[in-house]
């Protein structure tokens, strides 16, 4: 190996290992998506003025948050309780679409033993149904904006000719009650009063305990997030001898690499401008993307961001709706034809290797869809 071929190689260990720290230390943490569903969002996705709502009616509700597990394995709560799941981590990682009969074998025993557990947020396939009906309930009108059905559901709490909106299981002596609508109360929804009844009347049986999840969506007690502290990856290199030989490491390849570029006289130094901590992130991460030509991995990243600004742009809120009902809001905002996004849509759902060029054209025909919205 010669002497540039051991340059190179030092300096993408630098790089990677300045990404990595960067990405740890500076990166933004995205919390919208997480925060989607809490009673404490005040925004049209969130919670807070139906779980106010609950409270005004003296509802035993109250939030919980710790992990899901320490309400099941609870010893201290034993009555049976109503544990209702709003768009969390819980409905996304776990509930995917085809799997909302998938459960945990503590949670099924869980259940069974009375208890009553009420996810939102179910993913279910696409229907010929409207985006946007008023269906019919006990407790008035419920709107439900969304095409997802769940087809050939046996207990309908809430239906129409193309399936069910949401849906009943019974397990033992409990039941999970499922709605793929996961903006069934939001705050976008408190001038249409049957939506909050209706939810209210799913969550409350007697004067069981509520408990409304706010552990997934990024609200911990101080004894839990004490606890989590302790199981961290920093702590962890801390008390091993890994991480006093990483630091020795680094220095050492920083040492040799400094040694090897030196030109000879004394150093010019150069005072550069300071530069802003997240523009020198995308900088460092742009770089090494540029090199490794991982034009696929842009296209699908930077496609699902712009498909979320456009949605947010057309009032249809943050969570990624499927090609062909966003085309079609876009053409009706837009009088442009629907196939034009539904090309740009398809381009970032199946990324491929793009050469540059090819890259800067897919980026100037998001701007141009962008741009047709505000003339």
């Amino acid at each position: 190996m010669n002497l540039s071929t051991r340059k190179i190689g030092v300096f993408l260990v630098l790089a990677i290992g300045a990404i990595i720290l960067l990405t740890f230390v500076m990166a933004p943490a995205s919390s919208g998506r997480i925060n989607s569903g809490s009673t404490y969002r005040i925004n049209p996705d969130g919670y807070g003025a139906w779980y106010a709502y609950m409270q005004a009616r003296k509802a035993p509700i109250q939030r919980w948050k710790k992990p899901v597990d320490e309400l099941i394995e609870s010893e201290e709560i034993d009555t049976p309780v109503t544990f209702l799941h709003v768009d969390s981590r819980f409905t996304r990682e776990i509930r995917g679409e085809g799997n909302f009969n998938l459960l945990s074998e503590s949670e099924q025993n869980w259940v069974s033993q009375g208890n009553v557990l009420v996810i939102l947020g179910v993913k279910t396939p696409v229907t010929e149904a409207p985006f946007r009906t008023l269906q019919n309930s006990p407790f008035g009108e419920v709107k439900i904006e969304t095409r997802r059905r769940r087809m050939n559901a046996s207990q309908i709490l809430l239906g129409d000719e193309f399936g069910a909106m949401v849906w009943q299981q019974n397990i033992g002596q409990g039941k999970v009650i499922y709605a793929n609508t996961p903006y069934l109360a939001a705050n976008g929804y408190q001038d249409i009063p049957g939506n909050y009844e209706f939810l209210a009347n799913l969550v409350s049986e007697g004067d069981r305990p509520i408990f409304i999840d706010e552990y997934s969506h990024g609200y911990k007690d101080s004894e839990v997030i004490e606890r989590e502290q302790k199981q961290t990856l920093v702590n962890y290199l801390l008390q091993t001898p890994i991480f006093p030989a990483l630091v020795q490491g680094i220095l050492l390849i920083m040492v040799l690499t400094w040694a090897k570029n030196r030109r000879l006289g004394q150093l010019n130094r150069v005072s550069t401008s300071g530069v802003e901590n997240s523009k020198a992130y995308i900088q460092a991460l742009a770089g090494v993307l540029q090199k490794a030509g991982c034009h696929d991995f842009i296209v699908e990243v930077v496609g699902k961001e712009e498909q979320l600004q456009l949605q947010k742009a057309l009032g249809l809120g943050s969570v990624l709706l499927d090609s062909e009902t966003l085309a079609k809001a876009w053409s009706e905002k837009t009088g442009r034809p629907a196939r034009e996004l539904m090309q740009q849509l398809q381009g970032s759902s199946k990324p491929r290797r793009l050469g540059e060029f090819d890259l800067l054209r897919w980026l100037k025909k998001w701007a141009a869809i962008r741009r047709a919205i505000s003339l």
